[in-house]
């Protein structure tokens, strides 16, 4: 019995090498002369590609760390992925920092 194989990708956000199937292509495009990032979920266009979970916090440790721009070994606008987050914070104010911390069983009492 063969088991096959996914492809190995490295998020650019958290460094981890997983299976390409739990990332998010992204490609660059040109928007006002600007090279803008922008997803590929088809993973069918043409160009270099980034891989990134489709998780907020990668995508701000990528942008944090200037990663778009090693990945496509070019300046790269950002700005409307900065602009984006921005959004999504002041739509949910009263969100934890911390949304992997796991509910108490109850057991404990």
């Amino acid at each position: 019995m063969s088991l096959q194989q996914q492809p190995q990708r490295t998020c650019i956000g958290c460094r981890t090498v997983v299976d390409q199937n739990q990332l998010t292509r992204w490609v660059l495009r040109a928007k006002d002369g600007k090279s803008v990032p922008v997803p590929d979920p088809t993973r069918r266009l043409a160009g270099r590609g980034a891989w990134l979970h489709p998780n907020p916090e990668c995508a701000q440790r990528a942008v944090q760390r200037g990663a778009f721009a090693r990945s496509f070994r070019t300046n790269v606008d950002v700005s409307s992925l900065v602009a984006e987050r921005r959004a999504k914070d002041r739509t949910q104010p009263g969100k934890p920092a911390f949304t992997n911390v796991q509910p108490e069983s109850g057991s404990e009492i």
